[in-house]
């Protein structure tokens, strides 16, 4: 039994139901099964993946200047990272003067290969090799300038978490990318660090550039809209510029447009609009509703006193204004369909660079003062609040008398706490929308009726009231025996004692109301730690069952077996890429 144990506990010391073989410290032995399975086993860790040469990786940064191609890499990966590059007639010479600047100094070279093997270039062979350098010969150069590397952000959960950008060698030791291009990385710059990994061979340099390069991802394969262009200080930015009265001197527009595009000649002043027109092809013609459209029941189009409908006639921007639906939206995409991925980059590298000129110009900043309401308002959202707390106290009552009308399906209990919601889900609403004529139109209602960033909720929870915390989509009831917490009468169902807060932000929370706060804030953390390791697990296995499905040229998606999956792919025979295409006919 003793010899049976110790085969079994040698092949596998992981069977349940026997005692794991153990060394003298109590450590469970680590025999062949557990060498090789799971993510640390001898397959997932050394064979599925592996560490690779070629590749560099720290922390990023923003870089509005440069293209959304390219990306800036330090002097000090520069000076590491190598290309191998043939020598022929045209390049030799420059090969010649890579060799001559050595290892250190960049632009340089780290090998010679010929015919007869590897050599280094050291400071003592360097002028030799340069002299003997023939054609044929490969000479691995530090990469610079307009070379092809691929740019990678985990966790890769997308095609598009890994793209081909064009090397900018720059002084400094991050990583730097064109701020439109964070979106479909999931980036930003609180830490994030990225991997750059270069390609070696021509194939693999060709294929990166013409199949991964960032202007041929800028439809997004999820929804076949753009997901690469602008969007925060560019939306707030080109919204300020194409607005009625934003005009500007010939020397204010130069200023604006240097080295972006010309100005027509002759002409003394501009307005936003024509500046903005200049970015656009001269025989383009479009009209759409732009973000900030209310959706009236009747459009008047040209008309529209919010400048919500954006017409442009052979380029010339007629009406509207510019917002995320022309940064990021209906436009960009239109330019992409019907002029190609390299107008598209165009447009993003120029309009982005105009639209941070425009609001260094003008300035953007939000005030403790721009949530004061008036005195008028704030005894209206009162008001509203006493209302709303009447409303809930008369459900209360009709619930204890037993006359609540049950809905179907529910028990009386859970009735009451749904109306309950309701009525001060309404309250919310329309405190909300008491704060929002209020407060007028200042920066921070232009951010998030622009489409630029945030929601009118979060401009109500500011000004107006925070309203119901809820945990698990219902109101808190977790706490002590029968009430939440020690503050309030046992049995107590009131809007208070159940996680509304009156306040807002600006006026500040009471204890309670903090308390409750918390909990609800707690339960979205929790929530985003389980939601992404399931998510990734699910994803992990779904890539396994469905890795070997592809498409036949006769349009079917067959197994690797060659039996059908589907008849046609996606049932419908459409690329969510490409279905932009036949939608803009």
């Amino acid at each position: 039994d003793l010899l049976q144990y110790h085969v079994a506990t040698y092949f596998d010391n992981g069977i349940t139901g026997i005692p794991p073989a153990r060394h003298r410290s109590g450590r469970p032995l680590k025999t062949i099964a557990q060498r090789l399975k799971g993510k640390e086993g001898r397959f997932r860790k050394n064979l599925s993946g592996k560490r690779v040469n070629f590749s560099a990786r720290t922390v990023i940064g923003p870089d509005p200047n440069i293209s959304i191609n390219e990306v800036a890499v330090p002097e000090v990966m520069a000076l590491e990272l190598t290309v191998p590059e043939e020598a022929n007639e045209r390049n030799i010479e420059d090969l010649k003067r890579y060799i001559l600047n050595g290892p250190n100094k960049h632009p340089g070279a780290h090998n010679v290969i010929t015919p007869t093997g590897r050599r280094r270039i050291l400071e003592e062979n360097k002028e030799e090799l340069a002299k003997s350098l023939e054609y044929g010969h490969i000479v691995e150069r530090h990469i610079q300038d307009g070379d092809i590397v691929i740019f990678n952000r985990q966790p890769s959960l997308h095609r598009i978490s890994m793209m081909c950008h064009k090397v900018r060698v720059l002084p400094h030791s991050t990583l730097r990318l064109n701020t439109a291009v964070c979106a479909p990385y999931n980036a930003d710059f609180d830490g994030d660090e990225m991997n750059l990994h270069v390609p070696q061979s021509e194939e693999a340099i060709a294929e990166a550039d013409i199949l991964m390069k960032v202007q041929e991802c800028i439809i997004s394969p999820r929804h076949g809209k753009p997901i690469i262009g602008g969007r925060h200080d560019h939306v707030s930015g080109s919204y300020i510029l194409t607005r009625k009265g934003t005009e500007f001197t010939r020397d204010e527009a130069l200023k604006l447009v240097r080295n972006l595009v010309k100005l027509p000649k002759g002409k003394k002043k501009f307005t936003g609009k024509e500046i903005f027109q200049e970015l656009l092809p001269k025989n383009m013609s479009i009209t759409y509703r732009g973000k900030i459209c209310k959706k009236c029941s009747e459009c008047k189009k040209e008309e529209c006193p919010i400048e919500a409908y954006v017409s442009i006639k052979k380029g010339k921007l007629l009406s509207g204004v510019i917002d995320a639906a022309g940064m990021s939206g209906e436009l960009l995409e239109y330019l992409f369909v019907n002029y190609g991925s390299d107008i598209a980059r165009e447009f993003i590298d120029n309009s982005t660079r105009l639209a941070i000129r425009v609001i260094m110009k003008f300035g953007f900043s939000v005030g403790i003062d721009d949530w004061d309401l008036s005195e008028n308002a704030k005894k209206d959202i009162d008001d509203l609040v006493e209302k709303a707390e009447l409303n809930v106290n008369k459900l209360i009552k009709s619930y204890r008398d037993g006359d609540l009308r049950i809905i179907p399906g529910k028990s009386i209990e859970e009735s009451l706490e749904d109306y309950i919601m309701i009525e001060l889900g309404k309250a919310r609403n329309d405190a909300g929308k008491i704060a929002e004529e209020d407060v007028g139109y200042n920066t921070s209602v232009i951010m998030a009726k622009t489409g630029a960033r945030g929601s009118l909720l979060n401009l109500t929870q500011m000004s107006a009231l925070v309203g119901q915390q809820a945990v698990r989509g219902k109101r808190i009831k977790r706490g002590y025996q029968s009430r939440t917490l020690s503050h309030f009468k046992k049995g107590d169902v009131s809007a208070d004692a159940n996680g509304f807060v009156r306040n807002s932000f600006k006026t500040g929370l009471s204890p309670t109301e903090y308390f409750f706060h918390s909990m609800g804030g707690r339960e979205s953390l929790v929530d985003t730690a389980i939601r992404t390791a399931r998510s990734g697990y699910m994803q992990r296995r779904l890539i396994n069952a469905l890795q070997d499905l592809k498409v036949y040229p006769d349009g079917t998606v067959r197994g690797d077996g060659g039996g059908i999956v589907q008849f046609v792919y996606g049932e419908d025979g459409i690329d969510p890429m490409k279905k932009c295409y036949f939608e803009s006919k």
